[in-house]
């Protein structure tokens, strides 16, 4: 039965974030690399996207600046229609806050505080009051219920990794970014956090934008962008693995060939 606390997904032609002509450097002089080399990509809210590329392609550096984590050197970021490159150091901070959802590889989440208080800690640092309802939906379709009371070092990895997903859903997020989200996991627990992001993005309208090395990953999502040499080199809507291996394959991407 569809949750009477969603609003409906918005439609494929609202842009959430795009990139336009970026570029990123890192260094200076003859030690300088170009991280990002003129990229643009649109980012359609209420999808699941996926971003891959070989290693040193900028992939998580593209994140990393549609986010608002690193300032650009040239182009330009709109998340909705705010200039990411307008805002001041403080401005960018909160609008991570408030407007911004991460989910690392790493978990990220503070040792002492309980599942239910690293869930809530975004809504904690911005001086906002959970949503009960929405609280306890996540816990339940995440499958926490049992675990609140539990700190990180008392849960699993893929418990561990529902816990960070909760905690970037919490504030409902205008994005969701997640840097190799299964990279910690084995394949059950990663499949599970797969599975559960497709939900969000179907059922809650949830933005996501997700970089992984994995086909079986990517092909969770409704879109693949490849990147090669800081570009966005090629687009692959409705992917599965065998279209994903053969558009890697294609690409001259062989170190991406085999997923985990």
């Amino acid at each position: 039965m569809p949750s009477t606390l969603l609003t409906p997904p918005p439609t494929a032609t609202t842009v959430a974030v795009q990139a336009r002509d970026v570029v990123k450097i890192y260094g200076k002089g003859q030690t300088a690399v170009r991280a990002l080399d003129e990229a643009n990509l649109s980012i359609d809210a209420g999808r699941f996207t996926a971003v891959m590329g070989p290693s040193g392609s900028g992939k998580s550096t593209l994140m990393h600046v549609l986010a608002g984590l690193d300032r650009i050197d040239g182009g330009q970021v709109l998340l909705g229609d705010t200039d990411l490159a307008r805002l001041t150091e403080r401005q960018r901070t909160l609008l991570r806050r408030e407007r911004v959802g991460f989910v690392f590889q790493s978990f990220n989440l503070v040792p002492v505080l309980t599942a239910a208080e690293n869930i809530a800690l975004p809504l904690t640092l911005a001086g906002r009051r959970p949503d009960p309802a929405w609280v306890d939906e996540l816990v339940a379709t995440l499958g926490l219920a049992d675990r609140l009371r539990h700190r990180p070092s008392e849960l699993s990895g893929g418990q561990q990794q529902r816990v960070a997903v909760a905690r970037a859903l919490v504030a409902r997020p205008e994005i969701v970014f997640a840097d190799e989200p299964t990279g910690n996991l084995d394949s059950q627990a990663g499949e599970a956090l797969l599975t559960f992001l497709r939900h969000a993005a179907d059922t809650f309208g949830q933005t996501i934008v997700m970089v992984t090395h994995d086909p079986t990953a990517a092909a969770y999502a409704d879109r693949v962008v490849f990147l090669a040499d800081g570009r966005v080199v090629d687009d692959l809507p409705a992917p599965t693995v065998d279209t994903i291996l053969s558009r890697m394959a294609r690409l001259g991407a062989p170190a991406l060939k085999k997923a985990k």
